[in-house]
């Protein structure tokens, strides 16, 4: 079946119709994407495709989740190749709204993401999991998916979207992909595109200072190991390591015992990339 690309709730609706989503017990997994596709989400694609009967995918660049100074402009925009991709990995339903399907123009009500969204990642891009969340929360009920599927790359977003489930009572399964890395090790994400040859050197320092942190036992040895690795390389410009509990993203305590999350954001010449590794201490 070709893939059904949906620009609007009322061909969105068609499509589900279409694909037979609902009907006599099949379900649909949701892979929400701002496009850009890699091989990364073919990975959640395919993991999509062990949960459900049917797979829709969304396209959408949420301006929401973008702050001031942001790269909302210049995000890569490759649709015809995304829908490529899609269509080769199985997809049913690409949905993909413009900012005027998904807002009102005077949106007035949206999801605040609590105490977890200004931690972190949040400290440094505020209001950034208010974004998100809203836009997840919209997809949902517009799509009314069974299963959705994210990344673990976005670690802090994997866990605040599981805690609106929960704090919201909605009903869908929320399952995390392992992140998917380029053979030298760097975390694959859109942006990587904005990198030149020199800065992608650079930027393995990001991924070397997490593996060089999950050698280590304890969770002073595991912040210096990682933070060695960054030292070294003066190019990388840190926004923060942190190991962080994974209940609240707060700092994990010298006592900390269980999993943990070691999470790294920084910029490297002109683009700010994150990645993370998860740990279990004691």
């Amino acid at each position: 079946m070709d893939v059904i690309v949906a620009d609007d709730r009322a061909g969105l609706a068609e499509a589900r119709k279409a694909l037979g989503a609902g009907r006599e017990g099949a379900t649909l997994a949701l892979v929400p994407t701002m496009g850009a596709l890699h091989e990364g989400h073919r990975s959640l694609m395919r993991l999509a495709r062990e949960h459900a009967d049917h797979v829709a995918v969304s396209i959408f660049v949420n301006p929401l989740q973008f702050g001031p100074g942001e790269d909302y402009a210049r995000y890569p925009r490759t649709f015809e190749a995304d829908l490529e991709i899609c269509a080769a990995e199985g997809v049913g339903v690409v949905f993909a709204p413009s900012a005027e399907e998904m807002y009102l123009p005077d949106r007035q009500v949206g999801v605040s993401a609590g105490p977890m969204g200004t931690v972190a990642e949040g400290a440094f891009r505020p209001g950034h999991f208010d974004g998100v969340l809203t836009v997840v929360l919209k997809l949902f009920n517009l799509v009314q998916p069974d299963v959705a599927v994210f990344g673990r790359k976005d670690a802090q977003q994997l866990a605040l979207i599981r805690r609106m489930v929960a704090d919201l009572n909605l009903p869908i399964s929320i399952v995390g992909a392992p992140t998917v890395r380029e053979a030298d090790g760097l975390a694959m994400s859109s942006r990587n595109r904005y990198l030149s040859a020199e800065d992608r050197a650079v930027a393995l320092a990001l991924s070397r200072a997490l593996f060089a942190g999950a050698e280590r036992n304890t969770p002073a040895e595991i912040r210096r190991a990682a933070r060695a690795v960054l030292d070294a390389e003066p190019a990388v410009d840190v926004d923060y390591l942190i190991l962080a509990d994974p209940a609240t993203f707060a700092e994990a305590g010298d006592d900390h015992r269980g999993e943990a999350i070691l999470a790294v954001a920084a910029r490297v010449g002109t683009t700010r990339l994150i990645d993370n590794v998860v740990l279990t201490l004691g």
